[in-house]
């Protein structure tokens, strides 16, 4: 039985959010640059991407450039900026014909002007599409977005628009940067790596997480699959006890 058709579509997360991890090890291990596993990384995102639509998923977020990685060689640098502006020329076809939304977070004003440039004209040219929406963390951080959020707040006080008892979660999560957006069910992490890495740490606070083996130029819609029915077959609690679940 093909892995997609064991999934159950009343109970799919509606938001999976992704760590594509090990592009630059599956270069190494053929004898080729870093850059050489973020190009075949590309096929991984589109196929995936697809896969999302495919079955129904209405939100997918992936982990595409943390503001760590600013410190990484400049040739890579230069190279993932240069890439990431070619694949959305590219791929913009991609989300028109599957109804995709293109959306972004991070701190964007980092990145190269024709790379924002790019990316600011893909997502108001995807920006009718309502089969689901892709979000690209870029020069992100959970850390700099929960101390966004804090600066915002902060300067509200300050302002005297709001008072510091006004303050609780939710008014909180509307100064993150995806306050209409639900938050992940499902965190995937491909190569083996398993830990969080600065990705969305608020948000995550009751996701499940699935880590693969699998390096990110691998992955595919059946991976995604096969991490979706994983996520069906545990249960949610939310600090509850398993007896209150039962109707």
């Amino acid at each position: 039985m093909n892995i997609k058709d064991t999934i159950d579509k009343s109970r799919l997360p509606q938001h999976v959010a992704i760590i594509m991890d090990g592009n630059g090890r599956w270069a190494k291990e053929r004898g080729k640059l870093r850059v050489f596993g973020h190009k075949n990384g590309v096929a991984a995102v589109r196929d995936t991407v697809e896969g999302a639509v495919e079955i129904g998923i209405k939100y997918l977020t992936l982990y595409a450039f943390s503001t760590e990685n600013w410190n990484r060689p400049k040739l890579e640098v230069s190279a993932l900026m240069e890439l990431l502006v070619n694949t959305i020329n590219k791929e913009t076809k991609t989300l028109m014909d599957n109804g995709v939304k293109l959306n972004a977070i991070g701190d964007l004003k980092q990145l190269p002007p024709k790379c924002h440039k790019q990316l600011h004209e893909a997502m108001n040219k995807t920006a009718g599409n309502s089969n689901s929406t892709l979000t690209l963390a870029l020069s992100y951080s959970a850390r700099w977005e929960i101390t966004e959020a804090a600066r915002q707040l902060a300067n509200q006080v300050q302002l005297g628009l709001i008072n510091p008892g006004d303050i609780d979660e939710n008014l909180f999560a509307q100064h993150l940067t995806m306050p209409d957006i639900p938050d992940p069910e499902l965190l995937i992490r491909t190569s083996g790596e398993q830990r969080i890495s600065n990705y969305l740490l608020w948000q995550l606070a009751y996701s499940e997480l699935y880590f693969t083996d699998k390096m990110w130029p691998e992955f595919r819609r059946n991976d995604l699959f096969e991490a979706v029915y994983a996520y069906q077959k545990r249960e949610r609690r939310f600090g509850r006890t398993s007896e209150q679940l039962v109707p």
